[in-house]
């Protein structure tokens, strides 16, 4: 891709937005950028890239901004759909996203994946098992550094393993996953999309440039993910929690099996620190990856093995009163709080709620119902969801996250478990979900300080 002297208009400066006009500038294009925000609420983007030639366009966009772009540059934040960005198609300019620009200029195989919930375990996993298999690798996209910013270093990697959305999605020509990993689709986003099919639709971009060469790792205990196998070109490696298969990777009887093209590795579970049933997929998608990109099952094992997870996805902050409070401030959809609930056989005290993003709760009834003994809900949500779900266990409502654990701790006994697992996003009341869940353990611990 050619871009010196291009008239490229990056759209949205936030993280990414930052480092793709960083980017592009360093390569001599003429940037613009263009954003709704106005330059106080972009003060901290605007100094990062201070020195370098570039326009900009803050507090709205312009037609004419957009009519003379030679190519357009939107970040994840960005509806593809917003007016100006129609505009700049219809008169017949491209219009990407960032994986797809980074994607020009990466020559590693890489390793793409996506799904409504488990994407950030997995690919921090598959990152940590590349590279304790000796493969330079880089991990980015959706979470940490954009994948520009692998290419902005200039660094020299063997793997590159890339957590991708949706919205990443959207906005590809040529991007093409050496390995594309779908773990599962449930509603989600759909405060975004115009409907759940769209969104679905969305997420099957990522296997729409593969050949034969390439391999698509599917959770075909998904019926959404399983009906996709049929339309892909890539080589089709099925995974699957509750069945035996010929060829692919299943889990049965506390052993994970890779069975692919004569090969069969075997990987049992017992001596994992991950804990939940929806880690054992997360577990099966990393394996399959690493191992069809060349690591050995000896060193992939040992990596599984040393692997604990990550903050704000059912990690245990403490056990205050005998009463085991779990973080899981990053289920932000109901798809995710179902694993989650499924983790655990009962006597659940649920924190819910936030920022609604226009799924139904009635996935997780039968399992409010038998498992959930209180229900606490907080948010912009939470009428919305006791509707759906308060007449199925004892319900209460709380006006912030250090009232619902006060609750919680008055509510429960010895060997309950306390689950804040919100099901909704955190913008009503948080900057993100990781200072949600941040403030969600200041809460427990603050608990626990008065139980010393």
């Amino acid at each position: 891709m050619e871009l010196k002297d291009k008239k490229i208009l990056v759209v949205g400066l936030a993280r990414t937005g930052a480092a793709v006009a960083r980017f592009l500038a360093e390569r001599g294009a003429r940037v613009t950028v263009s954003d709704s925000k106005g330059r106080e609420a972009l003060a901290d983007f605007l100094q990062a890239l201070a020195g370098l030639d570039i326009t900009y366009e803050l507090g709205g966009h312009g037609d004419d901004t957009f009519r003379e772009a030679d190519l357009v540059v939107v970040s994840p934040g960005v509806p593809m759909d917003i007016a100006p960005l129609t505009l700049a198609r219809n008169c017949g300019i491209p219009v990407i996203s960032e994986i797809e620009l980074a994607y020009q200029f990466i020559k590693a195989p890489i390793a793409a994946i996506t799904g409504t919930n488990g994407k950030t375990t997995t690919t921090t996993l598959t990152g940590e098992i590349f590279r304790k298999c000796g493969f330079s690798t880089f991990v980015g996209g959706n979470i940490g550094n954009p994948l520009v910013d692998l290419v902005i270093s200039g660094e020299p990697v063997e793997r590159v393993v890339a957590e991708i959305s949706s919205f990443q999605l959207e906005g590809i020509i040529d991007f093409r996953p050496r390995v594309a990993v779908l773990l599962n689709i449930t509603e989600d986003h759909l405060d975004r999309y115009a409907s759940y099919q769209e969104y679905i639709d969305a997420k099957l971009m990522v296997f729409a440039n593969q050949t034969g060469e390439d391999f698509a790792v599917l959770n075909i205990d998904d019926p959404l993910v399983a009906a996709c196998a049929g339309n892909l070109a890539a080589r089709v490696v099925p995974m699957s929690r509750f069945t035996v298969l010929e060829q692919g990777i299943y889990y049965h009887e506390g052993m994970i099996t890779f069975a692919w093209e004569g090969r069969e590795e075997h990987f049992p579970t017992a001596s994992f620190k991950l804990r939940g049933v929806h880690n054992i997929d997360n577990c099966m998608a990393a394996l399959a990856t690493t191992l069809l990109l060349g690591c050995p099952a000896a060193s992939a094992r040992a990596a599984v093995e040393g692997f604990t997870g990550l903050p704000h996805r059912m990690e245990l902050v403490a056990t205050v009163n005998g009463v085991a409070y779990y973080n899981d401030s990053k289920g932000t959809n109901v798809g995710s709080v179902v694993k989650s609930l499924e983790s655990f056989p009962g006597n659940i005290t649920l924190i819910a709620g936030g920022k609604d993003k226009g799924g139904e709760y009635t996935p997780l009834a039968e399992l409010v119902r038998n498992r959930v003994v209180h229900l606490i809900l907080l948010g912009e949500a939470r009428d919305r969801i006791r509707d759906a779900l308060g007449h199925l266990t004892h319900t209460i409502l709380v006006n912030s996250l250090e009232e619902a654990v006060q609750e919680a701790n008055r509510l429960t006994v010895p060997g309950d478990v306390v689950l804040f697992s919100p099901a909704c996003s955190s913008f009503d009341m948080f900057k993100n979900y990781e200072v949600r869940g941040e403030r969600f353990v200041a809460a427990v611990r603050n608990l626990l300080e008065g139980t010393e």
